[in-house]
């Protein structure tokens, strides 16, 4: 099961930290997606549970940063410089895969948290 929290509302430029608490099994790699309306799911970002090693969209890249806390079974995704563009419903997913980037290799999903950023 996966839970997202720390969305809200922020101006442009500000900052927000998501976190996804993780409970039962442990997967490979953990990642955010996001989805504005009228608009497909995106990847933003990824980071595999044993190694730590990320990968970002190009969109986000320098601006956002995933970590995980193995220990609390956490997954935070912290968003700086952020833009309107951003303003979308963030997910966070878990994939048995190594460093997948395609929604369609994550198995669990969490409900989502909005994250809007006014201009």
């Amino acid at each position: 099961q996966l839970e997202e929290s720390g969305g809200g509302l922020v101006q442009a430029g500000g900052s927000l930290r998501l976190s996804c608490a993780a409970s039962g099994r442990t997967f490979s790699t953990y990642g955010w997606f996001r989805q504005a309306p009228g608009k497909e799911r995106e990847f933003v970002a990824a980071i595999s549970w044993n190694g730590g090693i990320t990968y970002y969209a190009d969109s986000v890249k320098g601006r956002f940063t995933i970590s995980r806390d193995n220990g609390q079974n956490t997954v935070s995704l912290q968003m700086n410089s952020l833009k309107p563009e951003d303003t979308a419903v963030y997910y966070c997913a878990a994939s048995w895969g190594l460093g997948t980037t395609t929604a369609h290799d994550y198995g669990l999903w969490g409900q989502g948290t909005q994250v809007t950023v006014s201009s």
